[in-house]
């Protein structure tokens, strides 16, 4: 296991475990990211990252990324 941050670059990953304040898990919960779906890293700029999530892309900030563990 190991946080969204440290994900190669399009390789296809499952969301094991959300972290964080119950805000954060919900707002992040409503992006699309909850355990068990699949997300993969489309671009990391600066340490923010661009992901595919649920047939949508979603930019999010380092810090947020390192709160999902892949």
């Amino acid at each position: 296991m190991m946080p969204l941050t440290l994900a190669d670059i399009g390789k296809e990953n499952i969301i094991i475990r959300i972290g964080g304040s119950p805000e954060v898990k919900k707002h992040l919960e409503n992006l699309g990211f909850v355990p068990g779906s699949s997300v993969s890293v489309v671009n990391s700029i600066g340490g923010n990252v661009i992901v595919h999530v649920k047939e949508s892309r979603i930019a999010i900030s380092k810090e947020m990324a390192q709160k999902i563990m892949v």
